[in-house]
């Protein structure tokens, strides 16, 4: 108790020096802490956006997009595109309950004077139940309006904000894409997204994939989405999906990815990127414990004298080198624990547009990084003041 109230009396002296030093260490603990509390919300984002799609869904791709193109693997880099023969194909498989071709592309919609980039989803009318997407306001297309090639889409809340001021205006008004116009006939419900880089669902076109044909000349898909009727019928539809596209293209020119493969995929790469990033914020806190380190010189420096003084009346090696380094520590402890209010304060509020959260080992990380730290940097200069020879210690000016 004696060493703490020591140090606290020490850091009362020089207020500002203990800020700045401080800093470092705050910088640094809050540069790690929310990384990991955004990493975490980054998954249960994702986690929940597969949930509401459903278990099970099964995507025919092109090539082999879990394991990327190597020289290796040659097989990856082929590409092709589905058309409607193979969608046909699909629908005979017994346990399949819809199937949803899918073409995609990136337009600008134009709107009177108002001009916004979008994704284009040409489909079914499968493509709303598989994405879990629902009207806000207007109506949803139907196959038939698939099949008599209506001029009509649906768009995200977002999209028609930016074209229309207002989602519920939209409906009914003409937009202008790819040389043609469209009636928008339904606004989807918000679903969010656009973050790290994800897909914005809220400024999604989506149009009657034979309106497409248009300009979709080759009339082909990039994706083929099986809804099965039963999660336990994926891997009989998997294996009798593969049959059936064996009979036109070879093995590596397609995959069949299950729901679950494609969110352990996607989550994996976050980690990955997650642990890179909060690998770089650990940099800061090396640099804020050579600034603990560097104070705690200057502070040895200044107090040499009494150092002398304490040795002459009986203190110990021991008890010099606790004394700074308890000194160091309680340094390292404030900048952490003010790190992790402020992050605290930074998620708090962030939690309104995304779901980031701090979890106990996030709040262990941070403590016990910033006492390692305080530690470490903290021992060479309270090994050096312990070293000090009584006498010469006392003669120092």
């Amino acid at each position: 108790m004696e060493f703490i109230k020591s140090a606290f009396f020490d850091f009362s002296r020089n207020k500002g020096r203990t800020f700045l030093t401080s800093l470092g260490i705050l910088i640094g603990v809050m540069a790690v802490v929310l990384l990991t509390a955004f990493g975490l919300g980054l998954r249960a984002y994702i986690e929940q956006q597969f949930e509401d799609l459903g278990s099970n869904l099964v995507r025919v791709v092109p090539g082999n997009p879990l394991k990327g193109g190597s020289f290796s693997n040659p097989g990856s880099f082929i590409t092709i595109e589905f058309d409607e023969k193979d969608v046909e194909k699909l629908k005979r498989i017994r346990q399949v309950k819809i199937v949803v071709p899918v073409y995609s592309k990136t337009i600008n919609v134009v709107a009177g004077n108002n001009k916004e980039s979008s994704t284009i989803y040409a489909s079914t009318e499968g493509i709303f139940t598989t994405l879990n997407v629902k009207a806000q306001y207007g109506r949803l297309f139907s196959d038939q309006d698939v099949d008599k090639r209506s001029k009509v889409i649906v768009i995200g809340q977002t999209l028609a904000e930016d074209l229309f001021t207002s989602a519920k205006s939209a409906v009914g008004k003409s937009v202008k894409f790819e040389g043609q116009k469209y009636m928008v006939i339904g606004v989807a419900n918000k679903k969010g997204g656009g973050g790290f880089g994800g897909p914005d669902f809220d400024s999604f076109t989506y149009m009657p994939y034979k309106t497409a044909f248009t300009f979709n000349t080759d009339k082909t898909f990039m994706v083929i989405i099986l809804q099965t009727k039963t999660e336990g019928d994926i891997k009989s539809v998997i294996r009798q999906a593969e049959e059936q596209l064996l009979k036109r293209y070879d093995k590596e020119e397609f995959s069949i990815i299950q729901q679950e493969e494609l969110l352990s995929a996607i989550t994996s790469i976050f980690s990955i990127i997650n642990t890179v990033l909060i690998a770089i914020a650990a940099i800061s806190l090396i640099v804020g414990g050579i600034g603990i380190m560097n104070i705690m010189y200057v502070t040895v420096t200044e107090r040499i004298k009494e150092i002398g003084i304490r040795r002459a009346l009986g203190a110990r090696k021991s008890d010099i080198l606790i004394q700074f380094l308890v000194a160091a520590v309680i340094l390292s402890l404030i900048g952490g624990i003010a790190g992790l209010a402020v992050s605290y304060i930074i998620v708090l509020f962030t939690q309104q547009y995304f779901p980031a959260y701090i979890d106990l080992n996030s709040v262990l990380l941070a403590l016990g990084v910033s006492s390692a730290i305080g530690i470490i940097f903290g021992v060479f200069p309270a090994k050096k003041a312990a070293d000090l020879s009584p006498i010469d210690a006392i003669r120092y000016e």
